[in-house]
């Protein structure tokens, strides 16, 4: 599937496939092409070639039917301002024609969410849980969250993120958008990395883990070996007593040279996904 807008290329050859009752972490910078790629999902543009399906449904030519069973929820929430809380959230079940009652009542409450307000008189974050409890007491076998907690603080963050977890137990499928690298490593099975319109990696974590190295610390009874020459070692720094290295590729060669010498303590961490994530990105303006 790919969109072009004239000369630009927004989405160049995406081919990808979730499963049902995953969580699929999709990330990107800004500009990368996560958008588009809802606006396809949802029926919203037409793909330049090829074509998007939710459920085995063409989400242009059977969109009422792809929406039937997916709930959606964007990033910038654009509401009635002279509606209150209430009745946007009765207005937006009615839109998808079903709600979870009771469900929609515990969500308020677990977001600290007054439904009483107008609209306008909303922060951001609360505009932002009205599109999020919407989308989710629809109980949809499909979520479709583009920067979903944009604008909520670290509790309501840590809220949703239960939610996430809750839907992918019932079995619901769930296609997270972010760039928030802490949110997708904590609610995702799996991850699709896009740069610049091209989809360059996808795959579940411990998957992705070969795309960035290793940390150890090693801190040693006396002066430390030296490691150097360890095939995939990289010294990082050396403080007294203490090596920090990075490991690209197996560890054996480094075990093996630190079984030959008094380790006194060895500590040792996978990539976080913000390392694996600049391990595309690198540290230029793409990075930034």
């Amino acid at each position: 599937m790919g969109k072009r807008y004239g000369d630009s290329v927004a989405l160049a050859d995406l081919d990808l496939e979730i499963s049902e009752g995953e969580v699929f972490g999709y990330l990107g910078p800004n500009g990368a092409g996560k958008t588009t790629t809802i606006r396809l999902l949802l029926g919203l543009i037409r793909p330049t070639s090829g074509r998007a399906e939710v459920f085995g449904l063409d989400a242009q030519r059977q969109a009422v039917a792809a929406h039937q069973r997916l709930a959606y929820a964007p990033g910038e929430a654009s509401l009635w301002p002279a509606l209150t809380g209430e009745e946007t959230l009765h207005l937006l079940g009615r839109v998808h024609g079903r709600v979870d009652a009771a469900y929609r009542d515990e969500l308020i409450e677990r977001f600290a969410f007054d439904p009483r307000k107008k609209v306008r008189a909303y922060s951001k974050g609360n505009r932002q849980k009205v599109v999020l409890i919407a989308a989710l007491v629809a109980r949809a076998d499909l979520l479709v969250l583009d920067e979903p907690t944009s604008g909520l603080d670290p509790l309501m963050e840590h809220v949703f993120r239960q939610c996430m977890i809750e839907a992918r137990q019932r079995g619901q499928t769930v296609f997270l958008s972010s760039h928030i690298l802490s949110e997708v490593e904590a609610v995702c099975t799996r991850v699709g990395i896009l740069r610049a319109g091209r989809l360059v990696e996808t795959g579940a974590l411990e998957d992705l883990r070969h795309l960035s190295a290793l940390t150890v610390e090693a801190t040693f009874d006396g002066p430390p070996p030296d490691l150097a020459a360890v095939p995939g070692v990289t010294v990082v720094g050396v403080e007294g007593d203490t090596v920090r290295l990075r490991v690209q590729g197996r560890v054996e060669p480094l075990l093996h040279a630190l079984a030959l010498a008094p380790v006194a303590r060895l500590l040792s961490r996978e990539p976080s996904l913000d390392e694996l994530f600049l391990a595309h990105y690198g540290k230029g303006t793409d990075a930034a």
